[in-house]
């Protein structure tokens, strides 16, 4: 602890009245500084004046009792009290301290003699300790609020010395039991103003300040903690405070308080505040002048509603770096264009506008790749094609390298309208390889009907490549886009529409290929038998299910028959309400919606007519049957478990196969001791049981 250099040349002087007179001044000040006189006095000691060292701590005894500071005795007791007092009157001011410090509190003299502090007074070490054990549990006294991983603030409502425990009301688990020797490690006391503790407290204020306040309550949110919050923190710690409903337009209001800072890109944005509006500038200014031109970009566009003045500073220096971007970095200058522009800044005359950039630009398709944003680069390509006469050449390099389905819809209705030809040699590079262009080929699937894309390639090779996309680990990411052309089925429906007869036969035998779940092909075979009769087999076997099964296809069947049809009749009669049939896009839509849910419709008749239920299987079984499980051992690995049901049952990645599936028909028929092959590796059949009920009911 340091003492003052002036203070210690006054003891090693023997200035014994300068050293007193310093301390009385100190004494007088608003605040106590402990560690000031507590290095005074241990110096004082170190040079054989331990008296006047007990005298002068006496002093500032005294003034801390007359003051009512509890707190910051019990410290000078614990740090000096031993050149005060003896041992025994030590121990005693300690209690006294205690009593002053903790007066009032209903357990302080109960949890003085669960931690034994009137036991062993002459052992201070210990003694202290105690201390420190007694006022860690005062923490948790009758009425304090607590915080618990995975429980949340409540309240402590008793205090049990006998069983050594605190008994908490949690909202969702009133009435909980934790012990003395836990409440350490599982609880948090929540001092005064906590968020969490005012929704325990005070939670009806809360809710007025939600209305009247919003930042008020935000700020109250953010001073609770010693970090600063993410949005979803934040939403957290005000659960039953403010609703998921009133969530979008509270924090929409909260967040333009002027004291709250914002940190972080998008994503990742964290919430704190300052003291003042002024104080938040002040910090945004620092920060964006040690800011990179991203950073710079960021903090503009967070802060500039700040202030007029604050937002004019700031947008003269990002046109500074415009400027200085403009011949080496163009996409950079571009992008400082555009937030400007958003912001309403004035840029009339300045020198590195788009259309300068793009004028003396060898290859705008590159500047345009390197802008991430989807509405820069449409905003780039709209200046494009007003201001260069080689715009088609433009969008036709920029379709190669743009994977938003958006941008590429918008550069093919430009080319589609003034170089159509364009579109066909984009068309001729994507369809020839599509796994080396993905994101192009998925969007050419889905648009491909609706801008009349592909009329003149052949109907049966785009089909095949479609349904084999998800075979290529190229396609993983947009998996869910291609997995949604069977769900709604129009760009397959029309595919399906342009076949002939002989395509027909090899259409389906691709469906049935296809690397999907068998009720996704399904409304795709249905609707190509219905289109060509000659494909439905003339002989159809049982379909085993079980019940369960059968009342969920039928309940679907219901429901197609009694809302979806009839909604889908009344969109057909809407469009066609609209007039011109050839350029009806709503209405065409419609009756491919009603060819799909038709094809639905007979598929779950046809099924439902040939259905069979299985009964569940008894006893002992000699051989791999319907609806029995199987347990197959290989090698010391732990054993597989397999169990045969119908197709409207399976579960692959939970081990039920249907017994119509390639490994379901290897397996039928097996007996134990059999081996079976699966996915290249040999298996033992050791047991065939009876599946669970709970499969089969």
């Amino acid at each position: 602890m340091a003492v003052p250099r002036e203070v210690r040349k006054w003891i090693e002087a023997g200035r014994v009245e300068a050293v007193e007179d310093g301390w009385l001044e100190r004494l007088a000040a608003e605040s106590v500084e402990l560690d000031y006189f507590v290095g005074v006095s241990r110096a004082l000691v170190g040079a054989g004046q331990r008296e006047r060292a007990a005298t002068l701590l006496e002093l500032l005894d005294e003034h801390l009792q007359e003051q009512a500071c509890w707190t910051t005795r019990l410290e000078l007791l614990r740090r000096a009290g031993e050149l005060m007092r003896e041992t025994s009157a030590l121990h005693s001011a300690i209690l006294t301290t205690l009593h002053r410090l903790y007066e009032g509190f209903p357990s302080l003299e109960g949890l003085m003699e669960n931690v034994g502090l009137h036991r062993a007074v002459d052992d201070l070490p210990k003694t202290w300790r105690k201390v420190e054990r007694l006022r860690q549990l005062l923490q948790y006294e009758v009425g304090s609020i607590v915080w618990m991983q995975g429980k949340g603030a409540g309240r402590v409502v008793e205090v049990n010395l006998d069983l050594e425990s605190l008994k908490i009301d949690f909202e969702q688990h009133p009435g909980l039991r934790v012990g003395f020797a836990a409440a350490g490690k599982l609880l948090r006391a929540l001092p005064p103003g906590h968020i969490l503790r005012r929704k325990v407290e005070e939670p009806d204020r809360l809710r007025e300040l939600k209305q009247a306040d919003p930042g008020e309550l935000l700020l109250a949110v953010l001073e609770s903690y010693d970090t600063p919050r993410s949005a979803a923190e934040i939403r957290k710690a005000l659960v039953g405070i403010v609703s998921e409903r009133e969530w979008s337009g509270w924090w929409a209001a909260a967040r333009k308080d002027p004291r709250v800072m914002t940190a972080g890109g998008s994503g990742r944005q964290t919430y704190s505040w300052a003291r003042s509006g002024e104080d938040a500038e002040e910090t945004v200014r620092r920060e964006f002048a040690a800011a990179e031109a991203a950073g710079k970009m960021e903090l503009f566009r967070k802060n500039a509603s700040r202030s007029a003045t604050l937002k004019q500073e700031m947008a003269a220096a990002l046109i500074d770096i415009g400027r200085e971007a403009s011949d080496d970095e163009p996409e950079l200058a571009l992008r400082v264009f555009f937030l400007l522009e958003r912001e309403g800044v004035d840029l009339s005359g300045i020198a590195w506008a788009p259309e300068s950039l793009l004028a003396r630009a060898g290859h705008p398709a590159a500047i345009l790749a390197k802008l991430k944003d989807r509405t820069q680069r449409q905003r780039l390509l709209e200046i494009v094609a007003r201001s260069r006469d080689d715009w088609p050449k433009v969008y036709r390099e920029s379709m190669s390298r743009e994977e938003d389905p958006r941008l590429l819809t918008y550069l093919a209705e430009a080319l589609l309208r003034e170089a159509p030809q364009q579109v066909k040699a984009f068309l001729d590079e994507v369809l020839g390889q599509p796994p080396k262009r993905p994101a192009a080929f998925v969007w050419i699937a889905e648009s491909a009907e609706r801008l009349r894309l592909v009329a003149e390639r052949n109907p049966l090779r785009l089909l095949q490549q479609i349904l084999g996309a998800l075979r290529h680990g190229e396609f993983s990411p947009f998996r869910s886009r291609l997995l949604k052309l069977y769900q709604s089925a129009g760009p397959l429906l029309d595919l399906l529409s342009r076949l002939d007869e002989d395509q027909a036969a090899r259409a389906e035998q691709v469906i049935d290929r296809a690397p999907v779940e068998e009720y996704l092909r399904t409304p795709l075979i249905n609707a190509l038998q219905l289109r060509f009769p000659s494909l439905r087999r003339q002989e159809e076997t049982p379909l085993y299910a079980t019940s369960s099964a059968i009342e969920k296809r039928r309940a679907q069947l219901d429901h197609l028959l009694q809302v979806e049809i009839p909604a889908n009749r009344r969109a057909i009669e809407e469009a066609r309400a609209l007039g011109d049939l050839s350029e009806n896009f709503e209405y065409k839509s419609a009756r491919q919606r009603h060819e799909y849910l038709s094809a639905r419709v007979a598929s779950l008749e046809r099924d439902l007519a040939r259905v069979r239920t299985f009964e569940p299987l008894r006893g002992e079984l000699s051989e791999a049957r319907l609806g029995c499980e199987l347990e197959l051992h290989r090698g010391g690995q732990a054993p597989r478990i397999l169990t045969l049901l119908g197709p409207w049952e399976s579960q692959p990645e939970r081990g039920i196969i249907s017994y119509e599936s390639e490994l379901g028909q290897r397996i039928l028929g097996s007996g134990v001791g059999d081996t079976v092959e699966i996915d290249g590796h040999s298996y033992r059949l050791k047991l065939i049981r009876p599946c669970s009920s709970e499969l089969v009911g």
